[in-house]
């Protein structure tokens, strides 16, 4: 089969007969939900959104995301950050990528890439709450003191049925992925089965921890082991963003390989900015395929970071499933399915 042939069928009739090449502005008609893949159109689920505002972002980290911005949004780069990270900014980069549903994320890291809060997601999915979900978070700067109150908040946030799961982000918000004194919160995820996404890899945000155990998810082994009942999505599939290459891959298909509770998320390494050739989002692709892990991948993109981003990730990653042989039913279990049954909330067709 022609693969490049199906990929331009799946993105002319998916996407109103736009290649995935500019990204500015509304495709201009009425956009169907989902991809059409090799002659079957599948919904799909974006499992990493971030919404916000841009005050609260700290200015160095305000500074590399208005980089990333396509001439000429970057010269006005608070403006087209609000217009995005609001709730109906990201509806409408939904819509203009063909995504069901999406997870927006609630972050705590004053020091990196600043806080959106419990409160803040919460309010964002009641914009849309067939087709906006939210994960939850909880600060751990002063956790030796007010760990109690801090997971007593995290509980009540995650009572919410728009609340389906929780955020951390070891390297962003400083703390150790092995430190037991954090432990409590995937005992709590356990007791409320909520999965818990984890950033893993480094990060290109100023102020973000490089080392080891902050970002290796060896690290994690041990409280993946001491909790089963809590499911750990391994975020970036452990990508080095700052020299752009797989980093820790091998260690993230080996612990979903050795736990049932492991799944695996490969948001934002395939980007143009962090892989430019599509190469090493192909080859993660494969390697997951070929361990036999294709029911623990869930798609994510990490966006909306610049208009057009989500659009494009989709495309780029619907490009690599096809590129390494995903059947119709894997590709149906990666874009949507697979998280359907992690979060048990009903894909949206």
């Amino acid at each position: 089969m022609d693969k490049t042939r199906t990929l331009g069928s799946v993105f002319r009739h998916g996407l109103c007969g736009l290649w995935l090449l500019s990204f500015i502005g509304s495709s201009g008609c009425d956009t169907p939900r989902g991809v059409e893949y090799l002659g079957k159109r599948l919904p799909v689920v974006d499992m990493h959104l971030h919404p916000g505002e841009w005050e609260g972002i700290p200015d160095d980290t305000k500074k590399v995301i208005g980089s990333r911005f396509p001439f000429p949004f970057g010269l006005t780069a608070k403006q087209t950050a609000g217009g995005i990270l609001s709730a109906e900014g990201i509806l409408a980069e939904m819509d203009k990528g063909g995504v069901t549903q999406s997870v927006l994320y609630a972050v705590y890291a004053p020091r990196t890439v600043g806080i959106t809060t419990n409160e803040w997601v919460l309010a964002d999915t009641q914009k849309a709450p067939e087709r906006l979900f939210g994960l939850a978070s909880l600060r751990v700067d002063m956790f030796q003191i007010d760990r109690d109150a801090e997971l007593a908040r995290l509980r009540s946030a995650l009572s919410h049925p728009s609340m389906i799961g929780i955020k951390l982000a070891h390297a962003h918000q400083h703390f150790r992925m092995d430190d037991p004194l954090y432990f409590g919160i995937y005992q709590l995820a356990a007791e409320l089965k909520k999965p818990v996404y984890l950033h893993t890899g480094s990060s290109p945000f100023p102020g973000t921890s490089s080392e080891p155990p902050y970002t290796d998810p060896t690290y994690l082994e041990e409280a993946i082991k001491r909790y089963p009942g809590a499911s750990f999505i391994l975020g970036h599939l452990g990508y080095d963003f700052i020299d752009k290459k797989l980093g820790a891959l091998d260690a993230c298909i080996r612990l979903a390989k050795a736990y049932p509770n492991v799944y695996l998320e490969p948001s934002a390494l395939g980007s143009r900015g962090s892989d430019p050739t599509g190469e090493n989002l192909r080859q993660a692709m494969a390697r997951m395929r070929e361990a036999g892990l294709v029911d623990r991948i869930i798609y994510g993109s990490d966006g909306p970071q610049s208009p057009g981003f989500v659009r494009d990730y989709l495309y780029r990653t619907v490009s690599a499933l096809l590129a390494t042989g995903y059947t119709v039913d894997e590709a149906q279990a990666v874009l949507a399915g697979n998280f359907a049954r992690v979060f048990n909330v009903p894909a949206l067709k």
